[in-house]
């Protein structure tokens, strides 16, 4: 990651190529971070979908964390889509992973196998 004084030095626009990327310094529209990023995301995967619950942070509310789906993140909105209107909650997907409101680990682990996932509980 740049410095600070890098940061602040570095060009943010110009009227030649337009809004500049901050991480490559290339045009916006030539720019290949996202892309990157999203390859490096689903390289770091094993393959095995981990399911479990968290509190914490949410003031005592539980939500059920889906993460280590393998799917690019266009199929992984409609896949959590799809859990929350399964599960009948709310929910989001944010970096990569699915949060479902509720303790909803039975009813995720059925239907994600169902899909043809190998899925772990995690967690007590």
């Amino acid at each position: 990651m740049p410095s600070l004084q890098d940061q602040l030095r570095g060009l943010v626009y110009s009227t030649d190529e337009g809004q500049l990327c901050p991480d490559c310094r290339r045009p916006v529209d030539e720019c290949e971070c996202q892309d990157r990023a999203e390859q490096e995301r689903l390289a770091d995967l094993d393959g095995i979908v981990r399911i479990r619950r968290e509190t914490s942070g949410r003031k005592g509310k539980g939500v059920t964390i889906v993460d280590g789906v393998p799917l690019p993140t266009e199929e992984l909105k409609a896949l959590a889509k799809a859990l929350k209107q399964r599960c009948g909650t709310g929910g989001a997907l944010k970096n990569g992973v699915i949060e479902i409101q509720g303790d909803q680990r039975d009813t995720l682990k059925r239907e994600l196998a169902n899909r043809g996932f190998t899925v772990k509980l995690a967690g007590g």
